[in-house]
């Protein structure tokens, strides 16, 4: 059964929902989830996505993050996305701003978290095939040289910026 995901308005109210693939080929606006992940020497995990992601496969990423499904509240989205797709589990998150996104890709509601976590990081291997802890300053110089996630950079690439100040 395909996954069924939890559809938004303008003001991030549940409408409705739809299959994923839906979702998807209309680019309905749609609730989903960002986390942030920092270590104590304030360093951020970042990824690269596998090439079989539905949308902008093989990029890298500085958010663990997906949709939120049907019925599903999105705190526990976020916890839910933080286990499957780096095994982090049992982390104080702190909520950030809620932000909104679209483009011709995706068009979503965030709900966007950070944490602190010094453990190890275990990849979902059908989701990140490349993962590793960057200085921001390192983060930021390369956003113009690799292909990141548009989205994670618009919503979360200022926090990241302050960061470096």
């Amino acid at each position: 059964m395909e996954e069924l995901v939890a559809l938004v308005d303008e003001d991030g109210a549940v409408c409705g929902s739809a299959p994923r693939s839906v979702m998807r080929r209309d680019n309905l606006r749609h609730g989903a989830t960002g986390v942030l992940v920092r270590n104590s020497a304030g360093e951020i995990y970042v990824h690269r996505r596998t090439p079989t992601k539905d949308v902008y496969p093989h990029r890298y990423d500085f958010a663990a993050g997906g949709v939120v499904s049907a019925g599903e509240d999105p705190y526990d989205a976020v916890v839910r996305e933080l286990d499957e797709e780096l095994g982090i589990t049992g982390v104080e998150l702190t909520r950030l701003p809620e932000g909104d996104y679209a483009d011709e890709h995706t068009t979503y509601r965030a709900y966007l978290y950070t944490c602190v976590w010094d453990g190890p990081v275990k990849h979902q291997p059908e989701e990140v095939e490349w993962g590793a802890w960057m200085s921001p300053s390192d983060l930021v110089a390369k956003f113009d040289e690799w292909p990141f996630m548009p989205d994670t950079v618009a919503l979360l690439g200022p926090l990241v910026r302050a960061y470096t100040q």
